[in-house]
């Protein structure tokens, strides 16, 4: 259960980090905006027009009596606004990324870079980045999708499916935005997405110790684009866990305090940054 608290230290720390570095949550706000915009035109429309989905979909029960043409029509009304805020969850994070790639990725590096040790650079041009994402996004979205039926299925059963589903669903919805935040860090250091999903299972109460809070969060308005950059960045740091490399960064900062020398794994929010790092990264 330890795990639980350490990745939601994770998502606090890297809100932490862009609040001390103000420029990076500046610039963050901006794909997050453009984003929203186009999501909200989406969403309204949806609502706007549900009822007259689930009725068009419905042929059968235009005949059924008051008040369970309502009742059925209504339940199957709500399931499907759920369904769709629960790959808008998704998929937002993942158009936002697309959109905010280059300034991300770079987020990313400074973020390692305040942590001391390598900062591994993908070394592709922008249109490899920015395919491989797509790619390795939709490649996401068909297993949320999948998910996302069984759990639609799932509600229909009487209590369980107004009780354990919606949990289950937040679950889901975390683990795989945790993915598509980790995935930033990740993919400069050539992990696939395979391997990334097994090393997210490998600490799935570390993944969702970041990722159910931050949906959540992200179910009120406005609030993912302005906590996009500060995600990146936690999902940076819980990305240095995974791989092994917060522990050696810690290692290496021991050791050249016992040798006198500066201490690398230090963050950079005051104090001298190293040398070729701006003050204010």
């Amino acid at each position: 259960m330890r795990d639980l608290g350490v990745g939601f230290g994770y998502l606090v720390k890297g809100q932490r980090w862009v609040g001390a570095h103000g420029r990076w949550l500046g610039f963050g706000l901006l794909p997050g905006l453009v984003t929203l915009v186009l999501y909200a035109a989406a969403l309204v429309g949806l609502f706007y027009g549900a009822d007259d989905l689930t009725a068009w979909a419905t042929p059968f029960a235009d005949d059924w009596s008051s008040p369970w043409q309502g009742l059925f029509r209504g339940f199957l009304t709500v399931l499907l606004v759920a369904l769709v805020m629960f790959l808008a969850v998704i998929t937002f994070t993942a158009v936002t990324l697309l959109v905010g790639q280059p300034f991300y990725e770079s987020l990313s590096e400074a973020v390692d870079r305040s942590e001391g040790g390598d900062v591994p650079e993908s070394g592709l041009p922008l249109w490899r980045e920015l395919w491989i994402s797509a790619r390795d996004s939709l490649r996401v979205l068909g297993r949320v999708v999948l998910y996302g039926v069984l759990l639609f299925a799932l509600g229909f059963i009487p209590v369980v499916g107004q009780t354990v589903v919606p949990v289950l669903g937040f679950c889901v919805s975390g683990f795989f935005l945790a993915e598509e935040l980790t995935a930033v860090a990740m993919q400069r250091r050539g992990i696939e997405l395979r391997e990334r999903l097994t090393m997210l299972r490998g600490r799935r109460l570390l993944t969702l110790g970041f990722g159910v809070p931050l949906t959540l969060a992200f179910l009120v308005p406005f609030v993912a684009v302005f906590l996009m950059p500060g995600a990146v960045a936690g999902a940076t740091l819980m990305a240095r866990d995974l791989t092994g490399e917060a522990a050696g960064a810690g290692a290496g900062a021991g050791a050249a305090a016992g040798s006198g020398g500066a201490d690398p794994g230090t963050p950079l929010t005051g104090g001298t940054a190293p040398a070729g790092v701006p003050r204010d990264w």
